[in-house]
């Protein structure tokens, strides 16, 4: 199983992805400094109650809270790519239970899921590409890397929860799209809504 300090490392496309842990927390704030939104959200919506992630949003508590769930465990936050030594692109991964947003009380998306499966089951929830390095596969590249760690931590499964390949509203599009998830072997698992799909990767048989 990889731990804080694991050295995985995925090469794609000229891109380097590599997984996140509180010493990597440095270079993850460069990427999200980039964009108004990650630098107040620092992918903490789907973590906590949506009382606490806005008050979170200004004074750096969300990035704080971010912190502190990265230094609390061995599991990786999220993976990180970078090209030509630049951060390029971030993904948020770990396990279902980390995200309250898939196993609280008011989650509707994901409210058919096997519950017993919470802790051994991944959930990618949120994909980030800086302006600039978008189109190039970057996106891509971060789900393979996700996949990879999720298989390396033991997961039995990883799913997302992507915009529904019709949708081409980019609003949304942190969460991802179909076609991505699909394009590297995920299937779709339900399609709580019009809009969106939770889409799922086996990989205890692997």
């Amino acid at each position: 199983m990889p731990t804080r300090g694991d050295s995985l490392l995925s090469v794609s496309i000229g891109v380097v992805t590599r997984p996140v842990g509180p010493a990597d927390v440095g270079e993850l704030g460069l990427l999200f400094d980039t964009a108004r939104t990650t630098r107040h959200c620092w992918c903490m919506a789907f973590c906590t109650t949506r009382t606490q992630f806005a008050l979170g949003w200004f004074g750096g508590g969300n990035q704080r809270r971010f912190e502190s769930l990265a230094g609390a465990g061995s599991t990786p936050m999220g993976v990180l790519a970078s090209q030509a030594g630049e951060p390029v692109g971030w993904g948020a991964c770990g396990p279902r239970s980390r995200y309250l947003a898939a196993v609280g009380p008011s989650s509707t998306i994901m409210a058919n899921r096997v519950e017993a499966e919470d802790h051994t089951v991944w959930l990618l929830p949120c994909l980030f590409v800086r302006d600039g390095s978008r189109g190039l596969g970057i996106s891509h590249a971060l789900v393979g890397a996700a996949v990879e760690l999720a298989r390396r931590d033991g997961a039995t499964a990883i799913e997302g929860w992507p915009l529904a390949a019709a949708q081409q509203r980019s609003a949304e599009a942190f969460v991802g799209r179909e076609q991505v998830f699909a394009e590297l072997g995920f299937t779709p698992r339900s399609r709580p809504t019009p809009d969106r799909v939770v889409m799922r990767l086996e990989l205890d048989a692997d």
